[in-house]
C-alpha cells in the first residue's frame, strides 16, 4: 500500500478576530497550504472540513464545508464535514489519510476552522455543554466530584470563579484525583503552564506571547482549583490546513520538504474504571500508533499534545509513554519537556498559549510538527527532529475523552533525497 506524505501546511494566527468570518479563516489557511505545497485547487481530489461551533453560534448547522470551500473555487470533488469535538481537525486529517490510503484520491485536503468569539460570552461557554452526554449530566457531575473528594484547596485558595467552559471543571476534578493518587502538586501544574507560555514567545501565530514564571502562574486568577487562568486554554478563532498525497503523486511536489505520515490512529473510549490508567483511550491509541509506525516513545523528538489545561499535558505525557504513569508532573518540573529538554512538548506554546479554536486545533498541531521536521521553526526549533507525535482529544465520556487521535510524522530519507 502507498505511503502518505504531507506536502503543504497552512495556519492563520490564532486569536480574537471579530472582523473575520469562518470562510475567511478557511480560505486563508487553505491558500497557505496550497502555496506551501506548490499545488492548485485542481490538484485536490477530496476535501475534509472540520468545524464544531459555527452551527451553534451562527446557525450554519449543515454543509459548512461545501459553503466554505465552494466559495473559494472547489467544485465537483467530494467534501466531507467532520465533527468530533476538540478532536475534529485531527479526525479530518485521519480521514484524508484513509481516503488516500484506499486509493480514492491522489491528493487530499484537510482543513479546519472555528470562530468562537461572540459578543455573548455565555453563549460561547455553553457550546461545550454539548461535548458530553447531555442526557446524563447529573450522574457525570456526581462521578467527577467523587474523584476529587478529600483533596481541598490550601487556605486562602478559592475553589473556583468566573465564567468558563464546563471542561475546566472536568480537568480540575481529574487533576484532584491525580494529586490524591500520585502526589502531583499545584507547582507542577504551574511548571507546565510556565513552560508553554515561555515557548509561545517564539511563535508569531500564537494567541498569547507572554513569558510567565511559575510564581506568576500560581498567582493568577483561579478558574477552578487547582487551575488558574494561565493553566487553561483560551477561547480562540483560527484556521489550519494540510495537503496530503500518495507516494505515487509525490513527484508533483517538492520531495525535499515532504513529511511522511508514519501512523494515524483514531480511537473511542472503553468502559474502564477511573483508576485504570493503563486502559486510557489515549494510551491505547498511542500504543497502536507506535506499533503502526514501527517505533517507540524513545524515538520521538518532539510532541504537540492537547493541553486544554496544564493537567491534560501531565496525564498525556504519561499516556504517550514519555514517563511512568504518575510522573508527568515530575517530568515538567525537571524541565525535561521544555525546549532543550529530553523530549520537548508543545514548542508552539500549546493550546494554553497558542490558542484553541477547536475545529482547527488538531491541524494546528500538524502545522507545528511539519515545521519542526522541516527544520523551519526558528528560535523554537528542536534540533535534529526525526519523529514527531501529535495527540488530540475531544469531548468527554466516562472518565476520559470521547474521541482521541494520535498522529506520528517522520522525515523520510527517501523523500528528502
Amino acid at each position: 500500500m502507498s505511503d502518505i506524505y504531507i506536502v503543504g501546511v497552512g495556519m492563520t494566527p490564532f486569536g480574537k478576530f471579530l472582523d473575520r468570518s469562518v470562510k475567511d479563516l478557511v480560505h486563508a489557511a487553505t491558500r497557505d497550504a496550497l502555496k506551501d505545497a506548490g499545488a492548485s485547487l485542481a490538484d485536490i481530489g477530496a476535501a475534509f472540513y472540520s468545524n464544531t461551533v459555527q452551527g451553534a453560534l451562527e446557525g450554519q448547522l449543515m454543509v459548512g464545508g461545501q459553503v466554505a470551500l465552494r466559495s473559494m473555487g472547489f467544485e465537483g470533488i467530494p467534501i466531507t464535514n467532520v465533527e468530533n469535538a476538540c478532536a475534529s481537525a485531527s479526525t479530518a486529517f485521519h480521514l484524508a489519510y484513509t481516503n488516500l490510503k484506499a486509493g480514492m484520491s491522489d491528493v487530499a485536503l484537510a482543513v479546519g476552522a472555528d470562530k468562537m468569539f461572540d459578543k455573548d460570552k455565555a453563549k460561547t461557554a455553553a457550546v461545550f455543554n454539548g461535548a458530553w452526554d447531555v442526557h446524563d449530566v447529573e450522574h457525570i457531575t456526581r462521578s467527577l466530584i467523587a474523584l476529587g473528594e478529600g483533596v481541598e484547596p490550601p487556605p486562602g485558595r478559592k475553589e473556583e470563579g468566573g465564567l468558563r467552559s464546563v471542561f475546566m471543571d472536568v480537568y480540575a476534578a481529574l487533576a484532584k484525583s491525580h494529586m490524591k493518587r500520585f502526589g502531583t502538586t499545584e507547582r507542577q501544574l504551574a511548571a507546565v503552564a510556565a513552560k508553554n507560555h515561555h515557548h509561545s514567545v517564539h511563535n508569531e501565530r500564537s494567541q498569547y506571547r507572554n513569558d510567565m514564571t511559575v510564581e506568576e502562574v500560581l498567582a493568577a486568577r483561579m478558574i477552578s482549583w487547582p487551575l488558574t487562568l494561565p493553566m487553561c486554554a483560551p477561547i480562540s478563532d483560527g484556521g489550519a490546513a494540510a495537503v496530503l498525497c500518495r507516494e505515487e503523486a509525490l513527484s508533483r511536489f517538492d520531495r525535499s520538504r515532504a513529511v511522511k505520515v508514519c501512523a494515524t490512529v483514531l480511537a473511542s473510549g472503553v468502559n474502564r474504571a477511573a483508576d485504570d490508567a493503563e486502559d486510557h483511550i489515549c494510551r491505547r491509541a498511542a500504543l497502536r500508533a507506535y506499533d503502526q509506525a514501527g517505533i517507540g516513545p524513545d524515538d520521538i523528538s518532539v510532541v504537540e499534545l492537547h493541553d486544554a489545561s496544564a493537567f491534560a499535558e501531565i496525564v498525556q505525557v504519561e499516556n504517550l509513554g514519555l514517563c511512568e504513569i504518575g510522573k508527568g508532573g515530575w517530568l515538567a518540573e525537571r524541565g525535561e519537556t521544555a525546549l532543550g529538554g529530553r523530549v520537548p512538548v508543545n514548542p508552539s506554546g500549546g493550546l494554553e498559549s497558542k490558542g484553541h479554536p477547536i475545529g482547527a486545533t488538531g491541524l494546528g498541531q500538524i502545522f507545528e510538527l511539519v515545521t519542526q521536521l522541516r527544520g523551519e521553526a526558528g528560535p523554537r526549533q528542536v534540533p535534529k527532529a526525526r519523529f514527531a507525535l501529535a495527540e488530540n482529544g475531544g469531548g468527554f465520556y466516562g472518565f476520559e475523552e470521547a474521541a482521541a487521535c494520535i498522529t506520528i510524522l517522520g522525515r523520510d530519507r527517501a523523500a528528502a533525497a
